[in-house]
């Protein structure tokens, strides 16, 4: 994967500072494009996406009952699946989250219930014998599930998409920016942490209200740092939006700010190439097509927070 180049950029010329920034963002755009797809035909990545392939994907019931009985829960599957699948083991002690998992069994063509309770319903259906019924859904049965911090073993392959860098300016300059972007923000400890495995997230408010940005604190503050980047353009960008279906694509958008931004105030921030990897059925070639919307993002960020640490 080409690495970013981790010096700090600045556009002192008052009278070409425009064009240079937009050729040089557009530059990184590139940049960001050849990255992800290095990152997509890597080893690395292969490895994870075999692993992930292996988690079932859950239904969205299924899924609120993980996350009411297990916030943080991240991948978890069943005690067999951990162990024969992963190499892993449900650590003792350790409270199953139930979950409702399919009965699959032979079906009546009419009724489509399992021979059994065909049996004690009214159905008249007769024409072929139950051993001759194909299989499908019959109901549902409470099954226990584990997440990934229960157990212990082999580790799973992870993706390395954390920035790295000197922040001591601009950390506390992105903070104190959030006013003048019209943001709201603030800091989360791990142990006060309430959305599972993200970094950060963007909550849309009312009008009256400008949107909340939290981020979950952490060690490496140069990752934090991008985070906020990154969830400050999904302030700025996806405020009056709410489709669904372009999820990947806001996604995209806020990683090729935090990307850019990042780039700009010296970070290395390659490790977006892996998380935008990440996004199945994502193009990273959109961000040509939202260049304009990602550059400007990315330079008024950079124009607050400039000023803000020239302000100091």
């Amino acid at each position: 994967m080409t690495m970013s180049d981790c010096s700090q950029v600045s556009f002192d010329n008052s009278d070409t500072r425009r064009e240079e920034m937009h050729n040089t963002m557009e530059a990184w755009a590139e940049d960001l494009v050849e990255e992800v797809d290095d990152a997509a035909s890597s080893k690395q990545f292969q490895e994870w996406l075999d692993v992930q392939s292996r988690f079932h994907d859950y239904s969205y019931r299924n899924t609120l009952l993980i996350n009411r009985q297990c916030p943080h829960a991240t991948r978890v599957a069943g005690y067999r699946t951990w162990q024969t699948e992963f190499d892993r083991h449900v650590k003792e002690g350790e409270n199953a989250i139930w979950i409702w998992a399919p009965i699959i069994a032979k079906q009546c063509p009419d009724c489509e219930n399992s021979p059994s309770y065909h049996e004690r319903s009214d159905c008249d259906y007769d024409e072929t014998p139950p051993e001759e019924w194909s299989k499908g859904l019959v109901g549902f049965r409470p099954a226990p599930v584990f997440n990934i911090s229960q157990t212990e073993g082999e580790q799973l392959p992870e993706l390395e998409t954390e920035a790295t860098g000197d922040v001591d300016e601009l950390l506390p300059a992105l903070l104190e920016a959030a006013s003048s972007l019209t943001v709201d923000v603030a800091v989360v400890s791990r142990d006060e942490w309430s959305h599972g495995d993200a970094k950060g997230i963007c909550q849309y408010r009312s009008p009256a209200e400008p949107p909340l940005v939290e981020a979950r604190n952490r060690e490496n503050s140069a990752d934090l740092a991008v985070t906020l980047v990154h969830e400050y353009a999904h302030a700025l960008l996806h405020n009056d939006t709410d489709d669904k279906t372009e999820r990947s694509k806001r996604e995209l958008e806020a990683e090729a700010v935090g990307y850019i931004v990042g780039r700009y105030f010296g970070l290395d921030t390659s490790g977006s190439a892996f998380y935008l990897a990440a996004w199945e059925g994502n193009e990273p070639e959109v961000i040509f097509d939202r260049l304009e919307w990602i550059s400007s993002t990315a330079a008024e960020i950079i124009d607050v927070v400039d000023g803000v640490m020239e302000d100091e």
